[in-house]
């Protein structure tokens, strides 16, 4: 009876999870609408800074605001993060918002960013929503329910020969710029090739997607990970432990890759 029990517990919960990653989805494609009319016309935005080299816009703002209403309305009870506006509610799960990764290259016309969603629970990523509106590619998963591409299944390269591989290397001015390009160095020297893109939480998908072997940052935010760590896992990657107490308010250093390339890589780039 008590096996029995435990496992339709189980089975509300899968199903709870599936219908929020439906919702997910639906919303990650009207923010990503929203804000690709704006990338059309982003020369009428006004541009703020927030920092060094860290910018937003009203594309931002209106994006996070879409997804806060639709998200609040359809789960009232959940918290919600945004990169924008902080904590807005309190809740056993937490919605975890970037209304625009990547807004550097948005500003400037470079079509490569994302709207990312992310569900965490008890300190674990269950649920991620990335949307590329420029390519309407469509990045998901649940945990326990496999990782698609525009509803495909996708998996990690596989590789395992550092010769042969390709990672994404991201950085912000929160970081030691020394540090980072020690890192570029190191990762050269030892026959890897990387990528900077500009976009972390696209990074995760395209290691997820098979377009990257692994993605490297030694400081991002929650927000730039919460959908794409659920992702990569799925998809048969490893990870880091990003999911820390302290990740949420501070961030964490992450490293995530395909299972043969992950110790290598943790070798070459090891945490501070």
């Amino acid at each position: 009876m008590a096996a029995s029990r435990l496992n339709r517990e189980v089975s509300v919960v899968a199903e709870d999870i599936a219908a929020r990653l439906r919702i997910a989805e639906a919303v990650v494609r009207e923010a990503g609408a929203l804000a690709l009319d704006y990338f059309h016309r982003r020369h009428e935005l006004k541009i703020d800074a927030k920092g060094l080299q860290d910018l937003v816009s009203q594309a931002d703002r209106e994006s996070e605001e879409l997804i806060f209403a639709r998200m609040s309305e359809a789960f009232p009870g959940d918290s919600f993060l945004g990169e924008e506006g902080g904590l807005r509610q309190k809740g056993p799960m937490m919605w975890v918002v970037d209304p625009i990764d990547g807004t550097a290259n948005f500003v400037r016309g470079i079509p490569h960013w994302c709207v990312s969603i992310g569900l965490v629970s008890d300190h674990r990523a269950v649920l991620g929503a990335i949307y590329d509106p420029v390519a309407d590619e469509l990045f998901a998963a649940v945990a326990g329910g496999g990782a698609t591409l525009n509803g495909e299944p996708i998996r990690v390269t596989g590789q395992t020969d550092i010769v042969h591989a390709r990672i994404g290397l991201g950085f912000s001015y929160r970081s030691d710029a020394g540090r980072h390009s020690r890192d570029v160095r190191t990762i050269l020297e030892a026959g890897c090739e990387y990528l900077r893109l500009g976009s972390g939480a696209l990074g995760l998908a395209y290691t997820a997607a098979g377009r990257l072997d692994g993605y490297y940052e030694r400081h991002i935010n929650l927000w730039d990970v919460a959908g794409g760590l659920v992702v990569v896992a799925e998809a048969g990657g490893r990870s880091s432990d990003f999911l820390t107490p302290a990740a949420v308010s501070e961030g964490n250093e992450l490293l995530v890759a395909t299972p043969g390339l992950f110790d290598p890589l943790r070798r070459l780039l090891p945490a501070a």
